[in-house]
């Protein structure tokens, strides 16, 4: 964490200076705003946290509730979203109050007594260590509390707006060329003026509003699917009971049905999902009648020997398994794709929905949230076209697809019988040899706008292209402190460039330095977009990676783009330099050849280029489109 770079604070350092519109905030909701955000869910929380790092951009967020919710249903939190945590802030914070995933019991009949179970397996969660953060289990209602703070924290002082329901919009025509072309009818959920309207306009709203999205509707955009006819109850209870495993994730299959066991925060309390079986299909929704004593019971019928005196319940509920996903995940019709400039979107459950039983709702709903935000805060700052806004359905959506996809095989997978399956070990062969989707690491974007073509891959073959960029351990020069590289990478919006160095020290003569010398004075540098009166670091991120040992580099040579001078002062950011741990060495462990490369990431993480130190006219080419419509503005030193 860095701060004192604007004079001294003697407060908390995660509380940024108000900024912007941040200075004088409003606290009613305005007539016109930027981005309107419906919905305080994941998507749309994480989106509000992001923006708020924008201190021009006008972002509020409407929710129908009273306040803060107290509750939440999603309750898994997978590897890929803390690492998104950690780039909000707050990862080491949630990670000391929620239960850690370590590994997954799996029971089964006894075959000497199959109306009994018994333990058969316990592979590990995370068998390949794709992550060095853990797979977790937090209610829901804190992981928006956590967002909710970061984006008060914010330049922009971002608060939600409760009491707000969505009633429906309008879009003018882009040829009237209204500044606030999305008309939105808003209705007051409590409080005086409860039931009447209002109108707020809008440049950009998105839609994250759940499954039964009003935005989605407005839009003309239509969940399509199926249902599995499998019903499931659910329940977060507190239990004393003799099954041995109760504070473990466990999968249960017996001859009275299956549960899947996930003990939550706290110690004690506990989530069972629990198979109610099959549903007619003429069922008609009845099966959500199902009284909470009946899923108690047949949760003992499924545990036998075992038993679960229930004490506490503290949410429940009955479920059939659907799964459905939107064409799109904006205003813009398919066939009309690129004819236009979006200006509504819909972000997590407004877009897909599935079963529960893999944890991925919350989690890819905030990749959805912070995919699209920072492509807002681009545009509406003016560092990017209006074009970059058409990747998010394009990126967004595929992934949705490739969710409701797995999450079909996984949810059929838990509602079979033990005698279904092809072999006995075939529930827990799957669990290890797919556990990179779930985790959230199998998402790998196309080529597109804002993604180059991995015609240079094998230059870095640990950071993929498209794919998140994977931290490593390396030592930072300035003090000799072991740190990974990937957590220095907050969500401020910057376009990352790490410069993997050439096996020369850096300085005259290397291929790193004449790199640097055309980042800083080149006018088809990237940097060269970054407005007068701006810290040049403002809009990109530039850190170099050594092959020497920390011992052995000499900051007083190091190029100037790499120590850049920052804030009202011009103190010199030190943190930008890293060298090779030489007893875990990131060119052997991420791939990187040793003549050097260039890794580009994107502000949410992604990898969009890799290429060698000498292909600045390619790097060029890659910005060009992204940052300002392709204006450049004079280069400095």
């Amino acid at each position: 964490m860095q701060f004192h770079h604007h004079g001294y604070v003697s407060g908390d350092p995660r509380v940024k200076p108000a900024a912007g519109v941040g200075l004088d905030r409003p606290a009613e909701l305005p007539d016109e705003v930027d981005v309107l955000i419906v919905g305080s869910g994941p998507a749309g929380m994480i989106a509000a946290a992001q923006l708020a790092q924008f201190p021009n951009v006008v972002t509020r967020m409407v929710e129908r509730r009273p306040g803060r919710l107290a509750i939440g249903q999603a309750d898994g939190i997978q590897a890929r979203s803390v690492e998104t945590f950690q780039a909000f802030g707050f990862a080491e914070r949630i990670i000391a109050e929620a239960y850690r995933i370590t590994e997954m019991c799996f029971w089964k009949p006894d075959p000497a007594d199959p109306s009994k179970i018994v333990r058969t397996a316990r592979p590990a969660d995370d068998p390949t260590g794709i992550s060095e953060f853990p797979h977790l289990i937090v209610n829901q209602a804190r992981v928006l509390d956590y967002f909710a703070e970061v984006a008060a924290n914010g330049p922009t002082r971002s608060v939600p707006d409760y009491g707000y329901e969505f009633v429906g919009l309008e879009i003018a025509d882009e040829s009237e060329g209204a500044e606030y072309p999305v008309a939105v009818t808003l209705a007051y959920t409590s409080g005086e003026r409860e039931g009447q309207q209002r109108v707020v306009r809008a440049k950009y709203v998105l839609g994250a509003d759940g499954a039964h999205s009003r935005v989605r509707a407005a839009i003309g955009c239509t969940m399509k699917g199926d249902k599995a006819n499998h019903a499931w109850g659910v329940m977060d209870a507190l239990a004393v009971t003799d099954f041995p495993d109760i504070r473990t994730k466990c999968s249960i299959q017996s001859e009275a049905g299956n549960i899947l066991l996930i003990p939550r925060e706290g110690g004690h309390l506990f989530r069972m999902y629990v198979d109610l079986g099959e549903v007619a299909p003429d069922d008609a929704g009845r099966v959500r009648q199902t009284t909470l004593d009946q899923v108690i019971a047949k949760a003992n019928a499924i545990l036998h020997p075992y038993t679960l005196d229930v004490k506490n319940v503290a949410w429940h509920s009955v479920y059939e398994v659907g799964h459905r996903l939107t064409d799109r995940f904006d205003d813009v019709p398919t066939d009309a794709a690129g004819t236009r400039t979006p200006r509504v979107f819909i972000a997590g459950d407004a877009c897909h929905t599935h079963s529960a039983k893999a944890g991925q709702g919350m989690n890819v709903s905030m990749q959805d949230g912070w995919n699209l935000a920072w492509k807002l805060g681009h545009v509406l700052e003016g560092r990017s076209p209006e074009s970059l806004l058409a990747t998010y359905s394009a990126e967004r959506q595929v992934v949705a697809q490739n969710l409701i996809d797995f999450d079909k095989q996984w949810s059929t997978m838990m509602a079979k019988k033990p005698e279904e399956f092809a072999s006995p070990s075939e529930l827990e062969d799957f669990y290890v040899q797919t556990h990179e989707f779930p985790a959230g690491f199998m998402t790998q974007y196309t080529p597109s706008l804002i993604v180059g073509e991995a015609a240079h891959q094998d230059l870095a073959t640990g950071f993929p292209v498209g794919k998140r960029f994977k931290s490593a351990p390396v030592t930072r020069v300035c003090d000799g402190n072991p740190v990974h590289l990937g957590h220095h990478a907050t969500a401020d919006g910057r376009w990352r460039i790490y410069v993997f160095a050439d096996a020369a020290p850096v300085g005259g003569g290397s291929a790193a330095a004449e790199l640097a010398d055309w980042l800083a004075s080149s006018p088809e540098s990237p940097l060269a977009a970054t407005p007068e009166g701006l810290d040049r670091d403002a809009w990109f991120d530039v850190k170099l990676v050594t092959q020497q040992p920390h011992t052995e580099v000499d900051l007083g040579s190091v190029p100037s783009v790499f120590l850049p001078h920052v804030g009202p002062f011009g103190l010199v950011d030190y943190e930008k330099v890293y060298a090779a741990d030489p007893a875990d060495d990131i060119f052997e462990v991420r791939g990187i050849d040793r003549a050097g490369a260039i890794v580009v990431v994107r502000p949410d993480q992604y990898v969009s280029h890799v290429l060698p130190l000498t292909a600045t006219a390619e790097l060029a080419a890659f910005f060009a489109p992204i940052l300002r419509s392709g204006e450049r503005q004079p280069a400095t030193a």
